[in-house]
């Protein structure tokens, strides 16, 4: 007993009582708030579906809208203002537009209503997804989703996909294109040492720009090469792929030669770098402006180098969409145009 009461009224004792009670209330709580904002979306998921089947069995547009407004009238003087005729109909936005009951459990486990109401306005099943995966895997809040959204993140992984083939040694979804290196801070008149400084005081913002998975290893890589020095700019390793990758980072726009040089730097790293059990290094080139037709023509891909652009600030935002629909568009035009081709013909020699 007199052993207790001294353990108890040691400093030491009281304070690793006292850390460990107060982890665990901490983790309650967290429990707590997660098991409520579950609870809180899947109720409104609920409400939305039961008020979209109410609204189809009677099949009158108008009865639909009295319905709602009726509603949301009686569940506002109950419950307060979560139940206004406008969050209503987000809950049968929610419910139409995530009719499987069973993701929408699996999704709540990590996301918030006030989530939801981020993804719900966005167009495609696929952007949803995709946002929604993104959200759970890093753990955004919804101010980060927002972001990302903002960001158009999602079409510009589509943009760097449209560059892939099947016999791409470089998977979907590895990389975006454009890249946004807005945080940096730079002025028009920056060199391209600036550029890499700025990424490497920059570096935790950029593994996350870049994507989830990516381990630094080492800047200004040196390989000896018949006795000559060169320098990768940035190597990488990314978990997930189980590969190197190997960044360039070029002042103006794509040239031709530069995919000689990075030919050159993936078989060095291939050879004297790759560890047992990983897959073949491939390469990023990161340019001002990618010269989209010579890359399609060089065929890139199929050497595991992607080219893609790199913007230093953000345009306004009816730019910067319009300029991400322009490019899209762009690139699936020639993806389209290269299926039409014949098979015995070789683009790369047009």
């Amino acid at each position: 007993m007199n052993e207790k009461m001294n353990y108890l009224q040691s400093d030491n004792g009281e304070h690793s009582l006292f850390n460990e009670i107060s982890q665990l209330v901490e983790q309650s709580k967290s429990l707590v708030v997660s098991q409520a904002n579950s609870t809180f979306t899947l109720m409104f998921w609920q409400i939305g579906r039961i008020i979209n089947n109410s609204i189809l069995q009677n099949k009158r547009a108008d009865y639909g809208k009295q319905i709602v407004a009726t509603l949301s009238r009686q569940l506002y003087e109950k419950y307060g203002k979560n139940f206004e005729e406008k969050n209503l109909r987000r809950m049968l936005q929610f419910a139409e537009q995530f009719p499987n009951e069973e993701i929408v459990v699996t999704l709540s486990r990590k996301l918030s209503w006030s989530h939801f109401l981020a993804l719900i306005p966005l167009k495609s099943r696929e952007s949803k997804e995709f946002y929604a995966k993104e959200a759970m895997t890093g753990q955004l809040g919804v101010r980060e989703l927002r972001s990302l959204i903002a960001r158009k993140a999602f079409e510009r992984i589509g943009i760097a996909n449209n560059q892939l083939a099947k016999s791409s040694q470089i998977p979907f979804n590895a990389f975006k294109d454009p890249y946004l290196f807005e945080f940096l801070g730079l002025q028009d008149d920056y060199l391209e040492n600036d550029l890499e400084e700025a990424i490497i005081r920059e570096l935790e913002h950029f593994i996350l720009e870049v994507g989830k998975g990516f381990t630094f290893v080492e800047r200004q890589k040196r390989m000896i090469i018949d006795g000559e020095d060169f320098h990768l700019d940035l190597l990488f390793y990314h978990r997930i792929l189980k590969r190197l990758v190997a960044v360039e980072l070029k002042l103006g726009k794509f040239q031709a030669k530069h995919k000689g040089q990075m030919e050159l730097y993936l078989k060095w790293l291939d050879r004297y770098e790759k560890q047992e059990g990983e897959n073949a290094p491939i390469g990023l080139i990161l340019c001002a402006e990618s010269s989209r037709e010579q890359i399609e023509l060089l065929e890139m891909h199929k050497d595991g180098i992607m080219v893609v652009e790199y913007w230093t600030e953000l345009p306004p935002k009816h730019e910067f969409e319009q300029k991400i629909h322009t490019i899209l568009l762009e690139t699936k035009e020639r993806m389209e145009r290269r299926k039409l081709l014949p098979t015995n013909v070789d683009i790369s020699e047009e």
